[in-house]
């Protein structure tokens, strides 16, 4: 029932992804959620972004942003790192998610997902049939509408953590 909700993938930090492997493994597009997965919410971009997306296009990677943020918010950060972008993107309606591979030249196989919530940003990346790799949020302060969601995030957490003990007992 909740395997909907599921990530492919579930990691710490957006910075700790192996992409050269994922490269290596032939995805060659990643879209990317802004707030809480490579910056605080709100926040511009930083040397740590700047330097991972300028590495990602020296790898091969084809990059964009996806956000259900307005316009100012998220050109402003995707300017800095000089990255495409889709705004009010209605996460989690898979249509922006399939519009951004697009743009990309890139299609659901041969394309990374990469936020840091499962109800918008995992749901839809799953929903567009895209490899969704969950990171956990960069910053505790968030609107409050995100801090009703992380309740139940919480409890599809539990259970995807629990079936993935299943599949590797020796993790």
């Amino acid at each position: 029932m909740l395997q909907g909700f599921y990530p492919d993938k579930y990691v710490n930090s957006t910075y700790e992804i192996d992409f050269e492997a994922f490269y290596q493994e032939g995805y060659r597009g990643i879209i990317f959620d802004i707030d809480n997965t490579l910056v605080p919410h709100g926040m511009p971009a930083d040397e740590r972004a700047i330097a991972l997306f300028a590495r990602l296009k020296q790898t091969g990677y084809h990059v964009i942003m996806i956000s259900n943020n307005k316009e100012p918010r998220v050109k402003m950060f995707c300017d800095a790192v000089d990255a495409p972008y889709i705004f009010k993107a209605g996460k989690p309606n898979p249509k922006n998610y399939k519009k951004a591979c697009e743009r990309m030249g890139t299609d659901e196989t041969d394309t990374l997902f990469v936020g840091d919530q499962i109800f918008t940003d995992v749901w839809g990346a799953n929903k567009a049939g895209i490899y969704s790799v969950l990171v956990k949020p960069i910053h505790p302060k968030e609107e409050i509408q995100i801090v009703l969601k992380r309740y139940l995030e919480k409890i599809v957490l539990f259970f995807y953590q629990r079936a993935q003990k299943r599949r590797n007992p020796s993790d």
